[in-house]
């Protein structure tokens, strides 16, 4: 199957592997009708077909869909695909889409600090708590709380995952072996889940505990050979106080800690809020409740042997004596005798303990023989070469098992290993280990058209890195959306690839058209999608050319306006009108001949 290519239910692109169970993949992913980044979990293809295991995949998805709460890993969608198996044939695949969280494990947490501060350890179990309140109000029973499975983001929200979900898939790194009533994980099973009885809430709640008792000491309430014998403990034995591994833990955060731990559930604090309370009250040196304060009371008997067992020649002497402490601490009598019921019960859960130590042992003497078989100490392989950890694991005597991952870790270097550093194993014990193949390949998402924030999640979403968002100006595409990446988009490449997003600036170079005929100048500024007006002059070049334009060699917002100047035929002058001028001629004055003068003569 090739990931970096697939789409879930015509929506959900696949990208890049982020996480690996024993019976699951986890996968960032891309909703690509909200252009939101989700998580996308996929059922191993061998166990596809294991009808049981499909059903109750397919039940558990949809109660955890309806959960909704801050601190619980959002389930939004769940689904089926088909896919091939490794005989070629058609089998379908359950998916479920979660929330994106970035953050880390508390897993990851302890494996670099080993103890939390008891304030944050405190903090952190509150958030757990208000997820288990909500979700056993809304009846659902997570039956697999532990470090691997609860998140801190960067803020330090609490984000606890696989809501449901545990019933279908168990963790690989310390599980009880998955039968018709046992599913789990062995450091952190409450003593009926040990026993394959039906839980409750109450169950979650003693996973709880043991979850804090690790943030706070660094180590499991009980540690053993295998988990059938830490299973064994939950059962029969009674966990040290946590200030006897960290000395400046108070006596109050004690006995919380070690309320939520007793034996019995109908004794051991009844919900998350109670739980919540007094966790609340130790953190803020206010009084805890009169029933914790009194389990330490019922403890303290047993604290003082921290390798008190069941024992086989007396099964029922340990399991009675740490009811009664359990008793003891809700106010009753220890020296009460427990009722004839008490009594058949304690004998009975002791006795199929026993008889399953007992085929254990009797298995081991067949494949072994009556030698005892030596234990060693689990060497550290993470970081070395795959050659390197083979030889160290041999060299004491374990047996490698060899998966590979694809991640950003150098091909070849072992990424994780189980079980885990440290840890007393019997010899020939075969030690998993994860090698990384480097960074896979995936194609380079097509985000054209997208906008930039769209663009960037989807992709990050396949385990690329955004890189620079270049602006080109690009008429045909709308100002802010994707124009093209480099490398281009389908391209196959290696994970981690810096991609380049080119986006839309709303800006364009205006075309130069003088010299050109109106008509073509006025297409290539449509084209260019800007508008444009006309005026015309009297021109000795042909008409319709253009003469002058606005905005010549400019770059502008799309719309803008260019004026152009066009070339016009000269209009005809008619020659101008001269009228004849006639010069003014002056008439000669009449010379008027007069009678002479009447002379009058006196």
């Amino acid at each position: 199957m090739n990931s970096a290519t697939r789409l879930l239910g015509g929506r959900y692109q696949v990208g890049a592997l982020i996480g690996r169970g024993g019976m699951a993949e986890v996968h960032a992913g891309h909703d690509t009708r909200l252009g939101r980044t989700v998580a996308i979990k996929m059922l191993r293809s061998d166990l596809a077909r294991d009808p049981s295991f499909l059903a109750r995949f397919r039940r558990e998805a949809q109660s955890a869909a309806g959960l909704n709460h801050p601190a619980i890993v959002a389930v939004y969608d769940s689904g089926e695909d088909e896919d091939t198996d490794n005989s070629g044939g058609t089998i379908a695949l359950p998916y479920i889409v979660m929330e994106y969280v970035e953050g880390r494990t508390l897993r990851e947490i302890l494996n670099e600090t080993t103890v939390m501060e008891a304030d944050e350890a405190a903090r952190v179990t509150e958030g757990i708590l208000d997820a288990l309140s909500y979700s056993h109000r809304m009846g659902i029973v997570h039956r697999d709380i532990k470090p691997a499975n609860v998140m801190l983001t960067p803020a330090g929200d609490v984000k606890v995952m696989d809501f449901g979900i545990a019933r279908a898939i168990a963790d690989t790194a310390a599980t009880m072996t998955q039968t018709r009533s046992v599913i789990g994980t062995a450091q952190y099973l409450s003593p009926e889940q040990a026993q394959g009885k039906q839980v409750d809430a109450r169950s979650d709640l003693y996973s709880a505990g043991c979850l804090l008792y690790e943030l706070l000491t660094g180590r499991t309430p009980f540690v053993g050979d295998s988990p059938v014998s830490v299973a064994y403990q939950h059962v029969g034995q009674a966990p040290q106080p946590p200030s006897v591994y960290e000395p400046g833990l108070s006596a109050d955060l004690d006995a919380v800690v070690l309320h939520s731990l007793v034996k019995d559930r109908d004794a051991r604090y009844q919900d998350a809020a109670q739980f919540r309370s007094d966790l609340g009250a130790a953190r803020g040196g206010r009084p805890i409740s009169s029933a914790a304060r009194g389990t330490v009371a019922g403890a303290a008997a047993l604290a003082g042997d921290p390798t008190m067992t069941m024992a086989a020649v007396n099964p029922t002497q340990a399991v009675g004596t740490q009811d009664t402490g359990a008793l003891a601490g809700l106010g009753e009598d220890p020296s009460d005798k427990p009722s004839r019921q008490h009594k058949t019960t304690y004998v009975l859960l002791a006795l199929a303990v026993v008889a399953a130590l007992v085929l254990l042992a009797l298995a081991g003497k067949a494949m072994f023989g009556s030698t005892p078989i030596p234990k060693v100490a689990v060497p550290r392989v993470i970081s070395l070469t795959q050659t390197q950890a083979v030889a160290k694991l041999r060299s004491v005597g374990l047996v490698e098992s060899v998966s590979t991952a694809t991640n950003d870790a150098a091909k070849g270097t072992v990424t994780d290993q189980s079980p885990r550093p440290g840890e007393q194993v019997p010899a020939r014990t075969k030690i998993s280990i994860t090698v990384s193949s480097g960074p896979g390949e995936v194609a380079v998402p097509d985000v054209s058209n997208f906008n930039i924030d769209s663009a960037v999640a989807a992709i990050r979403t396949v385990g690329l890195v955004p890189g620079q968002v270049e602006s080109v100006d690009d008429p045909a595409v709308t100002k802010g959306k994707v124009i093209e990446t480099v490398p281009a988009a389908n391209k196959s490449v290696v994970v981690g690839t810096v991609v380049t997003i080119k986006a839309s600036s709303g800006k364009v170079k205006v075309p130069d058209v003088v010299g050109a005929n109106r008509s073509d100048a006025q297409q290539s500024l449509t084209d260019a999608r800007l508008k444009y007006t006309t005026k015309f002059a009297d021109s000795d070049k042909p008409e319709g050319t253009v003469l002058a334009q606005g905005h010549r060699g400019d770059t502008v917002d799309v719309g803008t306006e260019i004026v152009l100047t066009v070339a016009q035929k000269p209009q005809p002058t008619a020659p101008p009108t001269t009228e004849p001028t006639t010069e003014p001629t002056t008439a000669p004055t009449p010379t008027l001949s007069l009678p002479p003068a009447a002379t009058t003569v006196p």
